[in-house]
Order: C-alpha cells, then sequence, then structure tokens
C-alpha cells in the first residue's frame, strides 16, 4: 500500500499525524502534513485508510 499528501489542499490540522504519527509527519515550516514511509506496512494500514477518510480536505490518497 502506498499513501500519499496533495501538499495543495492539506491545510495542517494533523488528524492524520494524531491518529498515525507512525507514518504522517507535520512540516517544521508550513505545519502540513506528509507520509513519511515509502510503503505503508502491514500493521499500519487500516490506521492509514482511517486517516485519508477523516481528512476534512480530502487530501490523504491511498492505493494498493
Amino acid at each position: 500500500m502506498k499513501v500519499t499528501v496533495d501538499r495543495e489542499k492539506c491545510h495542517g490540522h494533523a488528524r492524520c499525524h494524531d491518529l498515525c504519527p507512525e507514518l504522517f509527519e507535520i512540516g517544521d515550516v508550513d505545519g502540513k502534513s506528509r507520509v513519511k514511509l515509502d510503503r505503508v506496512p502491514p500493521e499500519l494500514r487500516d490506521l492509514a485508510r482511517r486517516a485519508a477518510d477523516r481528512c476534512p480536505e480530502d487530501a490523504i490518497a491511498w492505493e494498493e
């Protein structure tokens, strides 16, 4: 599974980071989310999907 964050859409609410800090980090300068891992490990897949579902800006996408 691969997860991406559209940084143009991201407003820095940090819900993804709150839910899964192992996968998402918040930029120091712009406060926007970015993905820390190239591939999502199996144990984080449910959290990655939940983070995408809970993003108020619909900035997170995932693909198998």
